[in-house]
């Protein structure tokens, strides 16, 4: 651990101070806590409000008894086992721990200072016990699980009061297509300041492990093209080749169309698959996995809205197996052979307990600002960072990426109309069309925010405002 870089600001007494007091307040149901950074505020809130986890908890809860891990799972938990015990030395030198967990928090390993050791079994922290943020509230496992990029948590940053003398560092590692965590390694401290060098070496570890999950997803990639250009030898079928994302990975001339995407480009490298902008495409990928894990010959067949035609289009969905594991299906358009799919289910959304308002969460600073879906007008991506135009102003929103912002609003009204932009429906005044067809939305907000709609959302756009 020799390269220098930072996860935060020092951990400096008047810092450690500020973010006490602003813990006791917003433990006490307080929202603005200046002077805390506001990725901690965030997940703060996600515990408060989300998770309701108790921050007087002593430990953490056992881990659930169960095991769905994968091949490719268990070489990755492997690998960062490897790098986690190379490291071991410099840890027990700083009085730290290592570990590793799994994608639910649940630690698998632990290596470091045998006094550190035997104090973090006093918290459980430890392997057999659960330490996703749903569980043990703020920490470096469960943080980093929930976001990208290193995360450290210090001090009275994590939520539950026992766990204040410790600071941890984690970094999650996710599947390369699905983006769904994997792993995540972590280093813990008690009342010991991390190394700057931390950071930079969980996230060198993480591209070592990242490495070689790339190489995996690209020979499923060139696995999905030989299958494809296989399938075509059945005429007069519209086919596309999908990952277990519902990215394109090649399509046919008559698919492409459909799908709006280029025709017989295949994109085998994970990072450069083309995204159709078609949701339902994601929920016949889910459930082609979960079908085909307990049928290895399972069929499917359902109907997806494509970006020609208003009405539904039939599709069949047939997985693709490498090894036994599954890496994709081919869609077929227009059969109906095979299982009827019926309602897909939308993507996973995190549970909200009963009673629970809802809520979109924004930053202005450092500080949390909870909005109600109906003072927001729009979303609009920039980068990873996603930009707000609501009532209050335009605001960050404290989620990163505008899939999973479409994701969790995807119920409450809002639609998205382009690659850049997710709108709320009850807040359009007007619809423009301009001479080639086109479409752009005219919002009712003060400053008549005009929102430009891509050709291939623009029937879904029709159908959702009636016109």
């Amino acid at each position: 651990m020799n390269d220098v870089h930072r996860l935060g600001p020092t951990a400096a007494t008047p810092y450690r101070d500020t973010v006490l007091a602003a813990w006791e307040r917003f433990v006490d149901g307080e929202d603005s806590v200046p002077g805390v950074r506001p990725e901690v505020v965030v997940s703060w809130h996600r515990c408060r409000e989300q998770y309701r986890v108790d921050p007087l908890l002593r430990a953490a809860p056992v881990a659930v008894e169960q095991i769905d891990h994968t091949l490719e799972h268990d070489v990755v938990f492997t690998e960062l086992g490897g790098l986690a015990a190379s490291v071991a030395q410099d840890v027990d030198n700083l009085s730290g721990i290592v570990t590793v967990a799994d994608a639910t928090g649940r630690i698998l390993a632990a290596w470091g200072n045998h006094t550190t050791l035997g104090r973090a079994s006093d918290s459980n922290l430890a392997p057999w016990y659960c330490w996703s943020e749903c569980a043990a509230g703020t920490n470096g496992m469960g943080t980093a699980l929930e976001g990208h990029g290193p995360v450290l948590v210090r001090g009275a940053e994590h939520w539950c009061q026992a766990f204040h003398n410790w600071v941890c560092a984690g970094i999650a590692v996710r599947d390369v297509v699905t983006r769904a965590p994997i792993a995540v390694l972590n280093i813990s401290c008690w009342r010991t300041a991390l190394p700057d060098a931390t950071g930079a070496w969980l996230s060198q570890a993480v591209a070592t492990t990242r490495r070689t999950l790339r190489s995996r997803a690209r020979d499923s990639g060139t696995a999905l093209v030989a299958a494809f250009t296989q399938a075509r030898a059945r005429p007069g079928i519209a086919l596309a080749a999908m990952d277990t994302a519902g990215k394109v990975v090649i399509a046919d001339e008559t698919a492409s169309v459909l799908m709006g995407v280029p025709a017989l480009t295949p994109a085998i490298d994970p990072t450069v698959r083309w995204n159709p902008g078609l949701p339902d495409l994601i929920g016949i990928a889910r459930y082609a996995d979960r079908q085909a894990a307990h049928n290895p010959d399972w069929v499917g067949a359902t109907q997806v809205f494509t970006h020609l035609a208003d009405e539904p289009t039939p599709v069949g969905v047939r997985p693709v197996f490498v090894s036994g594991r599954m890496v994709g299906s081919l869609l077929s358009f227009g059969v109906v052979e095979g299982d009827q799919v019926g309602e897909l289910e939308a993507p996973a959304r995190p549970r909200v307990p009963q009673g629970a308002r809802r809520r979109i969460v924004a930053l202005r600073e450092n500080r949390l600002v909870l909005l109600r879906p109906s003072e927001v007008h729009l979303a609009e991506a920039d980068g990873n960072d996603v930009w707000l135009s609501t009532d209050e102003g335009r605001l960050r929103a404290a989620s990163a990426g505008l899939d999973r912002l479409d994701d969790d609003l995807a119920d409450a009204g809002f639609l998205r109309v382009h690659r850049r932009y997710v709108v709320n429906l009850d807040r359009v005044r007007e619809v423009e069309r301009g001479d080639k067809g086109e479409l752009s939305l005219v919002l009712d907000s003060k400053a008549g925010d005009r929102v430009p709609v891509s050709r291939r959302n623009a029937p879904g756009v029709r159908r959702a405002l009636g016109i």
